[in-house]
């Protein structure tokens, strides 16, 4: 969003009704100035009954930090069996509940999750984030030697992908295949995807993923579809179901968060440049800016969940079977939990956002989500001195996602930093 939209946005925001504001329309987040709209919901409907339109059914919205909380530790009165995500939870059904670990609950959640965490320890993934260091140098390098790039595009894009691909054993040259892929089966960059050009999207990751798993289960080798392909619980091989849509949940989640959460934190460096400069002059931690990049950018809007039983949050009742959706997006910008919220702060401690979710289903990559903004935060302020921007911006059309699908940038290089890398 521009800043001319944003102003726009924010004064059209103070005057509107807050049962106008459709949050099943990717339109909503390009045409409203988003901070202002969830700090009115916090402040005077933090539990909102949103009303029903044309994607499905009423529905609850969460917009305070620990409501969220309390939710997302709560699976005895709440699951994740029915969806997740506003597009499931409405259609009334996830057809991967009790397959897929995201959508999982119980005894099999932490079985299959316990299962796939032997190749997700800090130790498993070592070699891993030396490939996430050393590829995303080279990127850098390129771009920044040419002086500008679409950083979304040249840089961004590349690094989460090629890394969760190295972690599957996805060979080379199928990985821009499931990158385009990727994109259309959770966002787009307008509103001419459909809802079935996702749905193919999203068919033709599963269709791939099956036809690896089978090579694997003959020949396995040391990445994860190996693991699931091979794998037993309480003795038992998991169903081709199970392997599949693990595959397609690690290949979408192991891309999206990341890849928006490096461009969207580019961006706030250049609109914040005092703040580059902090961290450029090593006065902020790369472990610290990784987190507020994480708070400020919030690439996954919201989860949630089905209410199992009646259950009461902030003095609110919510019946059983009711949708209870939590927005990730509101809970990182409480005035309640962090200092001026609204300040981009590299150097802000405490942190505890919600990027990842929380609880059971807390994200299961999130460390190597972390080496990524790591790897990519330590290398730019090596080899570049400026950031700014150099053409109009591109966001993706979502009502999950948040983020910019293309951003023109100009580097100024530091050649000391970048003669240090030969």
């Amino acid at each position: 969003m521009t800043s001319a939209t944003a102003a726009l946005g924010g004064a059209d925001v103070e005057d509107r009704e807050l049962d106008s504001f459709d949050l099943t329309d990717p339109a909503t987040y390009q045409t409203t100035d988003v901070h202002a709209m969830w700090r009115r919901f916090r402040a005077e409907r933090p539990v909102h009954r949103h009303p029903a339109t044309e994607a499905g059914p009423e529905f609850w919205v969460l917009s305070k930090y620990h409501d969220i909380m309390k939710v997302y530790k709560d699976d005895e009165n709440f699951t994740s069996e029915r969806g997740n995500l506003l597009v499931t939870l409405l259609h009334g059904s996830d057809s991967a509940a009790g397959k897929m670990l995201a959508v999982t609950d119980g005894p099999r959640h932490a079985a299959i999750r316990k299962l796939m965490l032997k190749s997700f320890s800090p130790r498993a993934l070592r070699h891993i984030s030396e490939q996430v260091v050393q590829r995303t140098r080279t990127l850098l390098r390129n771009a920044v030697e040419r002086g500008e790039a679409d950083f979304a595009r040249d840089v961004a894009e590349h690094i989460p992908i090629a890394t969760i691909c190295d972690l599957l054993g996805v060979p080379e040259s199928d990985r821009a295949f499931l990158l385009s892929l990727n994109k259309e089966a959770l966002s787009s960059s307008s509103a001419d995807t459909s809802a079935e050009d996702s749905w193919l999207a999203r068919n033709e990751i599963l269709l791939y993923f099956g036809e690896l798993a089978e090579e694997r289960k003959k020949n396995p080798v040391d990445d994860v579809i190996s693991v699931l392909a091979t794998g037993r619980i309480d003795g038992e091989p998991l169903d081709e179901d199970e392997i599949v849509l693990n595959c397609y949940s690690l290949i979408i989640g192991g891309d999206e968060t990341s890849r928006l959460s490096m461009i969207g934190g580019v961006q706030a460096l250049m609109r914040h440049p005092e703040q580059w400069n902090a961290l450029k002059r090593g006065e902020v931690t790369v472990e610290s800016a990784v987190e507020e990049v994480l708070r400020w950018t919030t690439p996954g809007m919201h989860f949630g969940r089905r209410a199992l039983r009646d259950v009461e949050v902030a003095g609110q009742r919510i019946a059983a079977d009711d949708i209870v959706t939590l927005w990730n997006t509101s809970a990182n910008r409480d005035e309640d939990v962090f200092d001026a919220p609204g300040t981009f702060d590299l150097a802000r401690t405490p942190n505890k956002h919600v990027s990842f979710g929380y609880g059971p289903h807390f994200c299961l990559g999130a460390f190597l989500g972390r080496v990524e903004i790591n790897a990519m935060l330590d290398g730019l302020r090596t080899v570049a001195d400026r950031i700014e921007p150099n053409g109009p911006v591109e966001p993706v059309f979502s009502n999950f996602l948040s983020g910019l699908e293309s951003l023109p940038v100009r580097f100024e290089v530091d050649r000391a930093g970048l003669a240090g890398w030969n």
